[in-house]
């Protein structure tokens, strides 16, 4: 059997996106600043998730805004 989805665990301090077609996310904020996750603000210690729902999501960004995020990802 092969395996189609893979899990990608990240840290980032600079900004990026997630990609077209990830099927899982999960994403906190480990930082001291409010970041911005699909243009929503993100508290530090806060955390945002995106749940399986049968397809796959389309891109969107996230800016750190000098914080760190934490991503786990299924792609």
């Amino acid at each position: 059997m092969n395996i189609l989805a893979q899990i990608i665990e990240q840290d980032y301090t600079v900004d990026g996106n997630l990609p077209q077609g990830f099927l899982f996310a999960s994403i906190k904020n480990t930082g001291a600043q409010i970041a911005t996750v699909n243009g929503i603000n993100l508290p530090p210690g806060e955390e945002k998730t995106y749940p399986f729902v049968g397809k796959g999501y389309p891109q969107f960004p996230f800016v750190v805004n000098g914080s760190t995020l934490k991503v786990m990802m299924i792609v």
